[in-house]
């Protein structure tokens, strides 16, 4: 690996990757709950950094950037690429506003990254993955409309990044070389990891199964809102109410004496909602039944999303 600029971040997790030990200390995002600690095994690393390699053909020839912190999975594994491919890396200072050059085989952004990057002249990206939480239609339009092979990712810290990559535009999220999928009893995404120390791993994410290397996503079991006995996804609601609303917004299901679940929508104060072409092209049964103003929505330190309502802001 050839490392044209680093951060202290970095520093630390190469003293942790050439150390005896055999796995890393990471932490977990906290979507669902506190960030947990937990110890990824080296091999699975180089297991899921290969897999990625693979898919991009990442070689010595490569130039990697990376504007995410090594303090995370996502910034650890682009490390971890880059030694397996003997590529040239570049960990730059996280920040919303990019500064790049040149030629770019792989980087990745998460989605408050890509206001900045759309407006860059002069750079050849060739691959850009976006993690962290997932695209809104808006983030969508821009990547298409940018000269570059952009995936949103699917996967988690224990799988040591994505283990799937949906291309912008497109509804299916593809397996990388390896892997491979299945459903439960609940429709909850069940990972086949053969290349990995624990083989198997079940998710809290609903799909809509494809193939056994190809899925839709529909959301977190966890978030699914049953409203007289139908469910209702909030993150594929959102992404059809989306043309309708400027600003920010969320769904999420409130109890309901009646229905059991009812769905409601969470704005900021200067969030516009269009209620009436909404309900021209919306089915009724899909439609928020309530709207929320908070004065600002509660993120991990990752960046994600709480969908939560505590007990003042269900008034």
């Amino acid at each position: 690996m050839r490392l044209l600029a680093t951060t202290p971040e970095t520093e630390e997790f190469l003293q942790q990757w050439y150390s005896d030990s055999e796995y890393i200390i990471a932490h977990t995002s906290g979507s669902t709950g506190k960030p947990k600690e937990i110890r990824l095994l080296k091999s699975d690393m180089i297991a899921s950094a290969d897999a990625t390699n693979r898919f991009f053909s990442i070689g010595p020839d490569s130039r990697l950037v990376c504007p995410l912190s090594a303090s995370y999975i996502a910034g650890k594994m682009m490390i971890v690429r880059a030694i397996r491919a003997d590529a040239t890396l570049e960990m730059l200072t996280p920040s919303n506003r990019l500064e790049l050059h040149g030629d770019i085989t792989l980087l990745p952004v998460v989605p408050s990254q890509i206001g900045s990057l759309v407006n860059l002249n002069g750079v050849n990206v060739e691959n850009l993955i976006v993690g962290g939480a997932p695209l809104t239609a808006d983030m969508e339009k821009k990547l298409i409309s940018y000269p570059s092979n952009s995936y949103a990712t699917y996967g988690m810290t224990e799988t040591c990044s994505h283990v799937a990559l949906r291309k912008v535009g497109e509804p299916m999220f593809e397996a990388l070389p390896g892997v491979s999928f299945s459903i439960d009893e609940k429709q909850r995404l069940q990972l086949e990891l053969p290349q990995f120390s624990f083989k198997r791993l079940s998710t809290n994410d609903i799909v809509e199964l494809h193939t056994p290397t190809s899925f839709r996503w529909l959301g977190r079991y966890d978030n699914v809102v049953n409203s007289g006995g139908i469910k209702l996804f909030p993150e594929e609601i959102e992404r059809e109410l989306t043309p309708f609303v400027k600003g920010d917004f969320y769904l999420c299901g409130l109890p309901h004496p009646l229905w059991g679940e009812q769905l409601v929508m969470c704005v900021t104060p200067d969030t516009v909602v269009d209620r009436h072409a909404m309900e021209i092209v919306i089915p009724h049964y899909r439609l928020p039944k309530q709207t929320i103003v908070l004065p600002a929505f509660q993120y991990t330190s990752t960046g994600k999303l709480r969908r939560t309502l505590d007990e003042q802001q269900k008034l």
